[in-house]
């Protein structure tokens, strides 16, 4: 019997701990919850703000740059919908600078035509032109190699040649008759002889 009640003051005991061990959660996060609301700082930024261009198609995001031009490194890059301050423009009005953390200075360059600005930009002083990033150098050994001398030759000299002969032709004069008597009238008085001589043979043989 004493055995029987110490086993149930046992599992009394046990049950009591698990309820405290499972209650202590719950009553410390009672404990740290505030008793008054919570202030919330909320903020809109002031200034000309941009973003790019939804109404360029097949565009959803464009590089920004580090200068304003194309021949600066890109720094990141502007995605659709997304809006950023904007600092100031060039003279040319091709360029707007922008607020982009991380970059260096924390400043971008993204071009005014793919983007859509509101508010007004002051004019700002255009930057120097970055200075390439390499130098383009030519060893004058290995330029060297490639260099072929070309010895100078004599153009062949020309001979013209002899004059061609050209034979000529006297032009032809008409044959006439003694005592200038056509030829044509000499033959047809011929024929006529003939035909009366003939006549004359075909007569007798009669």
């Amino acid at each position: 019997m004493i055995r029987v009640m110490k086993l149930l003051l046992g599992g009394c005991f046990l049950l009591m701990a698990g309820a405290v061990f499972a209650l202590a959660p719950y009553t410390r996060a009672l404990a740290q919850q505030p008793t008054g609301s919570v202030p919330t700082v909320t903020s809109t930024p002031s200034g000309p703000m941009l973003s790019l261009n939804p109404f360029w198609p097949g565009i959803e995001q464009i590089s920004v740059r580090a200068g304003p031009g194309m021949n600066y490194d890109a720094v990141g890059i502007l995605v659709i919908g997304h809006k950023v301050p904007a600092l100031g423009r060039v003279s040319s009005n091709e360029w707007i600078k922008i607020v982009y953390l991380g970059a260096p200075d924390d400043t971008g360059w993204v071009p005014a035509v793919l983007v859509d600005l509101v508010g007004e930009l002051p004019v700002l002083e255009d930057p120097p032109t970055p200075a390439p990033r390499t130098t383009p150098t030519t060893d004058p050994t290995l330029a060297a190699q490639y260099i072929v001398d070309i010895p100078a030759t004599r153009l062949p000299t020309f001979t013209p040649p002899d004059p061609l002969d050209i034979p000529t032709f006297q032009p032809e004069t008409p044959v006439r008759g003694r005592g200038g008597v056509p030829m044509g009238l000499v033959i047809i008085g011929l024929g006529v002889v003939g035909i009366f001589g003939t006549l004359i043979s075909i007569l007798r043989g009669r």
